[in-house]
């Protein structure tokens, strides 16, 4: 606005009127202000798309570990079976079981964090119906 009434003042903004144009002329159009439960549904969207974005993150972390405790899994098979276990295959079990605690721990917060991302979704389903 005070960009305009500078470009009125100095002339450099040329008017087609007769009697020329004036600030008191103008009026300014600014965005409503949003209610209150504007404000609150918007946070309710931030705040699903944060619960959604650990999900992802929680996601990615399971899977690429996933397959790392499957090997070790198959060799815990071992403890339970006849067959002896080599040297080697038993250093990989104690090595395996950081990574399979790792997947563990990681597979039970991500089905603690889907369960909480359900509502999530619906927060975001909700923002983005027309």
């Amino acid at each position: 606005m005070d960009q305009l009434i500078t470009l009125l003042d100095d002339g450099d903004l040329p008017t087609p009127l007769a009697d020329g144009f004036s600030a008191d002329q103008l009026v300014e159009v600014e965005p409503p202000a949003p209610s209150v439960a504007t404000q609150q549904q918007e946070e309710s969207v931030i705040q699903a798309i944060q619960v959604l974005h650990q999900l992802a993150s929680l996601k990615v972390k399971l899977q690429d570990s996933r397959d790392q405790a499957l090997q070790v899994r198959a060799l815990v098979d071992l403890l339970f079976s006849e067959e002896p276990i080599t040297d080697d295959q038993l250093a990989d079990l104690k090595d395996g079981f950081k990574v399979l605690k790792a997947f563990a721990q990681s597979n039970l917060r991500f089905r603690e964090a889907r369960s909480q991302a359900e509502q999530a979704r619906q927060v975001l389903d909700q923002a983005l119906s027309l």
